[in-house]
């Protein structure tokens, strides 16, 4: 494994620590909000803003959006991606040793599961983890960003007519933001060959701005409507399987030639995701602070 991947993968922890920190201040902030209002997308965005716990929480997460970019500029998105999966149950170790939150053995069997799936993911590592593999065609990163997108779209729209509304409003946020993360990683293929400035104006660079500021909103939402815990769990699983299926589809990162080896790799990436979605942090009620609970929609 190269240094600069190395880098890369040690941002991407970083990443996932101030990721689920922003999240939960976003929660907390969110809940004493107004309705987040589809049709009024720029006033409910300014009523969210006036809440301190969702500004601390949105400046953390730009940190983290930070140390994300730099990420995928050094390593391949598939392992960034898999990392910040695992980051998230990694978080509940800490948060059980540190803060006092209370592990159950669900989290605990989480733990388990990320360290099988990074293992078994160690053992198919060859041939990619040396470079960052940046190099894209713009048909097939077209198709796959607009395909996430609008699944994204759709899975907001159909969450008005289902009771399970709040998991299809963070599954839209998560694949709206896992076409934005493809889209940052496509661009830092262009850092080398333009200025900072050009690639500021980049068609992509709008793509990114654009499909950021709505999985924002919708985020927003399905951090109202429902309990922290699933929410972002979902939002995270939803963002990781759609930028870690893009690391061969779109970017040609090498998969292994024998089939024990294949079998290998998508058992470990499926376990990871796993591991996330069945051990998100656990949350503790602050004095005075919203307990986690959902608000009505």
């Amino acid at each position: 494994m190269s240094f600069s991947v190395q880098i890369g993968l040690l941002l991407a922890l970083a990443t996932a620590f101030m990721s689920i920190l922003g999240f939960l201040y976003k929660h907390r902030g969110a809940v004493e909000s107004p309705d987040v209002d589809p049709r009024r997308p720029i006033s409910s965005s300014f009523a969210l803003f006036r809440s301190r716990w969702y500004v601390i929480g949105i400046l953390v997460a730009m940190g983290s959006w930070g140390f994300h970019v730099g990420a995928l500029a050094l390593a391949p998105i598939s392992l960034v991606q898999s990392v910040i999966a695992g980051g998230l149950v990694l978080l509940t170790v800490v948060a059980d040793r540190l803060f006092g939150f209370e592990v159950t053995r669900r989290e605990w069997i989480g733990v388990a599961l990320t360290a099988a799936g990074l293992a078994f993911l160690a053992a198919t590592l060859e041939g990619t983890a040396e470079s960052a593999h940046s190099s894209w065609e713009a048909g097939p990163l077209a198709t796959y960003v607009g395909a996430c997108a609008v699944l994204g779209l759709v899975a907001a729209a159909a969450a008005r007519s289902t009771v399970h509304g709040a998991t299809m409003l963070a599954a839209s946020a998560g694949l709206i933001w896992g076409a934005s993360d493809v889209s940052i990683k496509a661009l830092s293929d262009t850092l080398g060959n333009e200025g900072a400035l050009q690639v500021l104006f980049h068609p992509l660079a709008l793509l990114i701005l654009v499909a950021s500021l709505v999985g924002l909103s919708i985020s927003a939402r399905s951090l109202q409507v429902g309990n922290a815990v699933p929410v972002i769990a979902v939002t995270s699983a939803a963002a990781n399987v759609c930028t870690i299926a893009s690391g061969p589809i779109v970017f040609g990162e090498p998969v292994p030639d024998d089939t024990l080896g294949l079998v290998l790799r998508i058992a470990a990436f499926a376990l990871v995701i796993l591991a996330a979605a069945l051990t998100p942090p656990p949350i503790r009620s602050a004095a005075g602070g919203p307990d986690g609970k959902p608000q009505p929609a």
